[in-house]
């Protein structure tokens, strides 16, 4: 199934289509720079559109609810209200359409071979190279765009989706990548970017260097050093810094999972979070020796502790999603 049409572009866009289409349109974008332009400006207008959508649907509905508890010459003006704002949206909706058209135009009449788009369909992860040397791994259903050659003064990238970074140093050019939420500036580092629609959260997680974060709608900017997160909340517009095991938010993209002075609390804690099961520890396990080194992730939970348990001296018990844990001397 090679065939691409609008309607199922739209789908995509919805999350609607099937794993057929879906595969289809991830084949077409890649197949030429001028589908991949074409592809990145409609998705970029279309959430446009739907975010506007949204908050004008939110504010009829407000309107529609105070008109019903309200009478005489205040009715009046809260109707009309309501019709302006129906008004409004049927022409952002003509503005989007128009500068659709006017960006699709603009890329299937301007010169190729400039920008270089890549995507990645569900269950599979793609390694890049980029110009200047940096690396970046993508995660399934994500989406990459970057230029053939970067300009003198900067190299700015744009994604949807997950990413994990490992940039080049190059303190003439600043290194950017953005997308629909928040923007990331590093000059040379590593570091996990995601912003998977349909969640409400983006964030940014440091492993080495140095990043500053923005938020794209005015909500500030935060320096992060190694060990930090910053998540900004989409609805709220709150950027929280928490401090973490950042090296675990990167684990997809080589499946090496790093402990560095580890405790069996901290082990518990990281393979709770990569396996989604509960661990509980008996009261007799010594928590006050640590481990160090890189473990190869494992397909199942209960291989990792195969490999852990003559290391850590610990025995285990299964019972559905919850492991037991107790010391083993």
């Amino acid at each position: 199934m090679d065939k691409v049409s609008y309607s199922m572009i739209i789908r995509f866009f919805n999350g609607e289509c099937t794993a057929e289409e879906r595969d289809a349109v991830i084949r077409w974008v890649n197949r030429s720079d001028d589908n991949a332009r074409r592809f990145f400006a409609w998705e970029e207008m279309y959430l446009l559109g739907k975010a506007d959508s949204r908050e004008e649907a939110r504010l009829i509905r407000k309107a529609e609810k105070r008109l019903e508890r309200v009478t005489g010459e205040e009715k009046t003006r809260v109707r009309q209200t309501v019709r302006l704002w129906r008004n409004i949206r049927y022409a952002a909706a003509a503005v989007v359409v128009a500068a659709v058209a006017g960006v699709a135009f603009h890329y299937l009449s301007g010169p190729s071979h400039e920008w270089v788009a890549v995507a990645t369909a569900a269950g599979e992860t793609r390694e890049l190279t980029l110009p200047d040397g940096s690396r970046v791994w993508l995660n399934e259903n994500s989406s990459l765009r970057y230029p053939e050659a970067f300009a003198p003064d900067g190299r700015s990238l744009e994604m949807t989706g997950e990413a994990y970074f490992e940039v080049t140093r190059d303190r003439r050019r600043p290194f950017t990548v953005s997308n629909r939420t928040m923007s990331v500036r590093v000059l040379g580092t590593k570091f996990n970017f995601r912003d998977a629609s349909p969640s409400r959260l983006a964030e940014a997680s440091l492993i080495e260097g140095e990043i500053r974060v923005t938020g794209n709608n005015d909500e500030g900017s935060i320096t992060l050093q190694p060990g930090q997160k910053v998540e900004l909340n989409t609805v709220t517009g709150n950027m929280k810094v928490t401090e973490a095991n950042t090296a675990l938010d990167a684990v997809w993209h080589d499946n090496l999972i790093p402990f560095r002075q580890a405790d069996i609390f901290d082990i518990a804690e990281t393979l709770e979070a990569l396996y989604g099961v509960e661990i509980i520890l008996s009261p007799d396990i010594d928590g006050t020796e640590t481990y160090s080194g890189v473990l190869n992730r494992k397909e199942s939970i209960t291989e990792m502790l195969d490999i852990l348990r003559n290391t850590l001296h610990i025995s285990y018990e299964v019972r559905q999603n919850t492991i037991f844990l107790s010391s083993d001397k």
